[in-house]
């Protein structure tokens, strides 16, 4: 898979010179190009409590700040964007380039911890600012993209994800194609992801809970059919080196009852086996949700069902690359062969005169959790999992987006997150509060 998406562009080139597209209406490199800048400030804290998996010997793996008690953060992010248009002709080219800035308003004496909005010295110390930045050049052939550089991607396989102070990001390929209406190709192939709070680009991959040795590459292609707004399927495969295949199937079906009522189910699956050296050990593991969602006018009840089968815990590459219906705040809900089910209600306010502002509240338990025959060699055991594993957590969150105005697009949000367990599952017990305030500017050169 490793010239996937060169492979795929050249057998897309025929078809797209042919087609009208995208690239035949550019208007030039300056004048489609685009700029943002996002301010964001963000306050988390999270209360690590003396019980449960807190004092199991899986802590002897963590520093000190995350073992118990508080780990409290307020950091400032600047994140600017530029993007580019293409030249004209029958290809196009452009680049896009990003800059990031965190800045520490405030971490306390030894608060700084498992919140990971700053970066960190050699010593763990949160450092008082961590910057980084790059660029990807790109290459447009009627409506199909090819780029190269330090880049965001967004797959369910391979995601950079933006949930604390700045995104990640991944250096490699990535090919997308939409030559078809309702089809869009996709492929990458990448040598490194960067981490949220990470400031250098040459520490591998982020993997979420293997501690085992890394791959060099990761490998992905996919597609997405949408023929409808009532249905849209994915399909995607992706090799990360000497670790796992990893196969996922995604749909969601949605039914209008009437002009205020409709159904929704979302269907989520992966299936990961081990391959080449197996760095992280033996993986044989399917895990897969399902979600029903009810909406009626501002009102939306959800009930979800996630489940686990194999002798690992569900991994992936990179935070975001995780589109499980149970993967929520504090918990991914993802151990050996562990049930979950989730209850969620959503209240959109603006049926009710205030505008932008939506209220969700969150429950999902989980429980048959049993890591006895993880591989002792791999990348798994130090996790510590048992026998009889349960767990809970409950999110509440209220967000705000201001709808006109000079501060039009400014969003506020707080959440208040709780997550108990017993010692067989490997998780925290922690109290979580985040209150994150974003102020976006956009505009054309």
């Amino acid at each position: 898979m490793r010239s996937t998406a060169l492979l795929l562009a050249s057998a897309l080139l025929p078809v797209a010179a042919l087609a009208e597209s995208v690239q035949s209406q550019s208007r030039g490199l300056v004048e489609d190009s685009n700029w943002s800048l996002l301010n964001r400030t963000v306050y988390d804290q999270r209360d690590y409590k003396h019980g449960g998996r807190n004092s199991a010997a899986r802590n002897a793996y963590k520093p000190r700040s995350e073992r118990n008690g508080l780990a409290e953060e307020w950091a400032y992010g600047l994140m600017g964007t530029l993007q580019s248009g293409f030249t004209q002709g029958l290809i196009g080219v452009g680049i896009d380039a990003h800059a990031y800035l965190g800045v520490q308003l405030d971490s306390g004496g030894g608060r700084a911890g498992k919140a990971r909005l700053l970066g960190v010295d050699n010593d763990g110390h949160p450092k008082n600012e961590y910057s980084r930045g790059g660029a990807a050049a790109k290459l447009r052939l009627s409506n199909t993209v090819l780029s190269y550089g330090e880049q965001r991607v967004k797959t369910p396989v391979f995601s950079s994800s933006d949930s604390r102070l700045l995104p990640e990001t991944a250096t490699g390929f990535f090919f997308s194609s939409n030559e078809i209406d309702t089809l869009k190709l996709v492929a990458g192939h990448f040598n490194e992801s960067t981490d949220r709070n990470a400031s250098s680009h040459d520490q591998g991959f982020v993997v979420n809970y293997s501690n085992g040795r890394q791959g060099n590459t990761f490998d992905l292609a996919g597609l997405v059919w949408n023929p409808g707004a009532a249905f849209t399927g994915s399909l995607y495969t992706s090799r990360y080196e000497d670790t796992w295949n990893q196969h996922y199937l995604g749909s969601t079906l949605t039914h209008a009852l009437d002009d205020r009522r409709s159904l929704s189910l979302d269907l989520n699956l992966y299936r990961t086996t081990d391959t080449g050296k197996a760095l992280s050990g033996r993986i044989d593991n399917t895990t897969w949700s399902l979600v029903s969602r009810y909406s009626q006018g501002p009102h939306s009840v959800s009930l979800g069902w996630q489940q686990v089968h194999g002798d690992t815990p569900f991994d992936y590459v990179t935070r975001g690359a995780i589109y499980l219906a149970n993967a929520v705040q504090m918990s991914d809900f993802n151990a050996p062969h562990e049930k979950s089910w989730q209850a969620r209600y959503d209240l959109n306010m603006g049926g009710y005169g205030v505008p932008g502002l939506n209220l969700t509240a969150l429950y999902v338990r989980g429980f048959d959790i049993d890591g006895s025959h993880v591989d002792p060699s791999g990348g798994y055991a130090y996790l510590g999992y048992g026998q009889g594993g349960k767990h809970w957590e409950r999110d509440l969150e209220a967000r705000y987006v201001v709808q006109s105005g000079k501060a039009k697009g400014t969003a506020f949000s707080l959440r208040h997150n709780l997550h108990r367990g017993n010692t067989a599952q490997a998780e925290l017990d922690g109290d979580q509060i985040r209150l994150a305030v974003e102020w976006p500017l956009t505009g054309g050169l």
